[in-house]
């Protein structure tokens, strides 16, 4: 059940890879600048590990608890809040390696430096009014995942409604990814709107292959 759905999520991955590669191995301008006396190469291939190994991290922790209680077994009560560190490590390592990636590369893209603030902003609003509305009104708990480690408490969940979830029901993944947007358009940096766009597809592979059909299984609607 570890790899269940999963073998269209690795697909993917290897495609992606391979694309990026083409990209930044046809067109120099991705890979032009260093940081810290580090290229901006090996700052992409961090930017790209960070969300790959933050899905994998999340895919073998949930599918472990959800279908056997490993974590819960192992650790009791604290093998949730053990997870939520190795979780809140990874999520945050993605804007901070996009962001060192984008100033490695940055000044790449050319678009006028004032025209890359104004979308800087536009995507940095909502991106925090969601995160408010997660805390607020979703929980965090609920964010990380407790519904893999409760599954039966979890039935009783409430829909949420209310602040940015009136606008859509995955409020996490269409909006809070905008926030690994800015740090491209904020240096204009190519290469960090590459992995940016990359991680935001990525996430919906995780959707798609991972989290639906556990919620499918936690829910009975499969």
């Amino acid at each position: 059940m570890l790899f269940k759905n999963q073998l269209s999520h690795f697909v993917f991955l290897l495609v992606s890879l391979w694309a990026i590669a083409f990209i930044y191995g046809n067109y120099p301008s991705y890979l032009a600048g260093e940081l810290w006396g580090v290229s901006t190469k090996s700052w992409l291939y961090i930017a790209i590990g960070s969300p790959i190994i933050h899905q994998i991290y999340v895919l073998v922790c949930w599918r472990l608890e959800l279908y056997s209680q490993t974590i819960s077994n192992s650790f009791g009560k604290k093998g949730f809040v053990y997870y939520k560190v190795g979780f809140a490590i990874l999520i945050l390592s993605r804007p901070i390696t996009l962001t060192l990636l984008a100033i490695s590369n940055a000044n790449t893209f050319a678009i006028n430096p004032y025209v890359g603030y104004l979308i800087s902003i536009i995507l940095f609003i909502p991106a925090v009014y969601l995160f408010y509305s997660v805390k607020k009104y979703f929980g965090m708990d609920r964010a990380f995942g407790i519904d893999h480690f409760e599954p039966e408490k979890a039935k009783s969940f409430p829909m949420v409604s209310k602040g940015i979830f009136k606008y859509t029901s995955n409020g996490m993944y269409v909006f809070g990814f905008f926030i690994l947007w800015v740090p491209g358009f904020l240096f204009l940096s190519k290469a960090a709107l590459l992995i940016a766009l990359f991680n935001h597809v990525y996430i919906w592979i995780h959707y798609y292959y991972t989290e639906k059909p556990d919620m499918d299984f936690i829910y009975g609607l499969k």
